[in-house]
């Protein structure tokens, strides 16, 4: 730290005036120059690992207080790095979220909504750049093994999207000719190796090892790219509906399947962890684990929990949205800490592209923030979002803004009576919201309406939200939207 003593004297001699700016300008670029030192960790091209399950609770993880699901590898992991409490996917539900967190934009902006299935005909559109491809030209080595769901047709997948390396399933483990709803409408499920299927009828043998096998392929590409930066996605096909679990956590779990299944990918992490560690890695790598939305409640004993939040899978009640998320960087993050602010998937993008030296895309809209302040505990750090969005398809459910998130009418899915059990959902009933109002720092979980106490904050949101939909659209208010981009489609 320099420090300098100016006598008052010399600025009383008009001649001294030059030198003195000078000095000025020369004291503000190094403090610039060290404020960017401080700012940017000082590993060149740091390895990424990003760990998404799929309809995780809030809940599901031991330190966000599941009481009967035991996640010591990350319960570790929070304690080495930091718990974001307000971290949200950017919609609830699987295409929609993949590729915000994959090309940091929300979905209305790149046209993927949904969840992508065997017959369809759009996916993610060649012109949008994924994480993959801000890294690639960095040197970085990178790699999918999990779930894609950006569209299973050649032009859609990881290898033509900045992937390497891709081992999964196309999309969702349940469109498969075993749903339990839709049954025969589903073909045969494929498991896929780069743009092969390797195996066109995968059965309930085969998604016992799928958390197995996706951790042992992610060992494997550390192993062989420890001499060089890279990028590993790991996007869990569970504990996704229909769970399945592999023998050596079978029974483990005092919350049932669900609970093995959850414990499986905490074992997963842990040994994503130790490969790092045994390659000399751990403090040159970035890890992050977070979820797509929250749990599919409908389906009971064989769902997580999103609790202490409302609602879950599906809406844009937090518990649709808000997921556990922890971050570890050893000697860059500071262990054992606590985020509060709001942050999103869409943020990931940014922030990666300023660890690793790539390049944002400047010729379109990136909604995404760089939150390396939020991640790296900087003293005073704040969200860099004025407010987040939360659609549910092209309907603008709600608005946060800091503490404040503010609901505009909508219906949304709720259940009816008891939810279902053993695999088999119950019944889903439509309810609706008037416009709300709440105070999450005093009501996580959106039961106290305080519009009318605050008529100041509805009306700035307000405002916000119309912002929104100039440049997004909403269905609810029938506008386009300015800025929205095409997905990829074949005819």
């Amino acid at each position: 730290m320099l420090s300098f003593v100016i006598r008052s004297s010399r600025l009383s001699n008009p001649k001294r005036l030059p030198g003195f700016c000078l000095l000025l300008t020369m004291i503000a670029i190094l403090s610039m120059q060290s404020a960017t030192a401080i700012a940017r960790p000082p590993k060149d091209h740091p390895n990424v690992v990003i760990i998404f399950t799929d309809d995780q609770g809030y809940q599901d993880v031991g330190v966000f207080g599941s009481p009967n699901i035991k996640t010591p590898n990350l319960d570790q992991m929070a304690k080495e790095g930091v718990r974001f409490t307000d971290f949200y996917a950017a919609q609830a539900v699987c295409s929609a979220s993949r590729v915000a967190l994959l090309t940091g934009c929300y979905p209305n902006r790149v046209g993927i909504g949904g969840a992508l299935g065997p017959q369809s005909k759009i996916g993610i559109n060649a012109e949008e750049t994924t994480i993959a491809e801000v890294v690639k030209p960095e040197g970085y080595a990178t790699a999918i093994y999990g779930k894609w769901h950006l569209g299973h047709l050649p032009e859609f997948l990881p290898t033509r999207h900045g992937f390497d390396d891709y081992f999964g399933l196309p999309y969702s483990n349940d469109m498969w000719p075993f749903h339990p709803t839709a049954g025969k409408r589903f073909p045969d499920l494929p498991l896929m190796e780069n743009e092969t299927i390797i195996n066109p009828k995968v059965t309930g043998k085969e998604q016992a090892q799928l958390t197995t096998w996706y951790t042992e392929r992610a060992v494997a590409f550390i192993n062989q790219n420890h001499d060089k930066p890279f990028f590993l996605y790991v996007p869990h096909s569970m504990p996704h509906v229909p769970l399945f679990v592999s023998e050596k956590f079978k029974g483990k779990s005092e919350q049932g399947l669900y609970g093995d299944v959850i414990m499986e990918i905490d074992w997963s992490v842990g040994q994503i962890r130790q490969a790092l560690k045994e390659n000399g890695l751990e403090k040159n790598t970035l890890i992050i684990f977070t979820s797509d939305n929250g749990p599919w409640l409908s389906y009971g004993d064989h769902a997580g929990s999103a609790l202490p939040l409302r609602e879950g899978k599906g809406t844009a009640w937090d518990g649709g949205q808000r997921e556990p998320c922890i971050m570890a960087w050893p000697g860059q993050i500071p262990a054992g800490s606590v985020c509060n602010q709001m942050a999103m998937t869409i943020d990931l993008l940014p922030t990666i592209a300023y660890l690793t030296g790539g390049k944002v895309p400047n010729d379109r809209i990136i909604d995404g923030k760089n939150i390396w302040p939020l991640m790296s505990g900087e003293k005073g750090a704040k969200s860099p979002h004025e407010a987040l969005l939360f659609y549910w398809g092209r309907h603008l459910n709600a608005v946060r803004s800091g503490k404040w998130k503010l609901h505009f009418p909508h219906p949304y899915r709720s259940l009816k009576d008891k939810p279902g059990s053993g695999g088999t959902p119950g019944r889903y009933v439509q309810k609706k919201t008037g416009l709300a109002l709440y105070d999450l720092s005093n009501d996580i979980s959106e039961s106290k309406n305080v519009a009318n106490q605050n008529p100041e904050v509805v009306k700035r949101l307000s405002a916000l939200a119309e912002k929104a939909r100039e440049d997004l659209g909403d269905s609810g208010t029938k506008r386009k939207g300015k800025n929205n981009r095409q997905p990829g489609r074949v005819d």
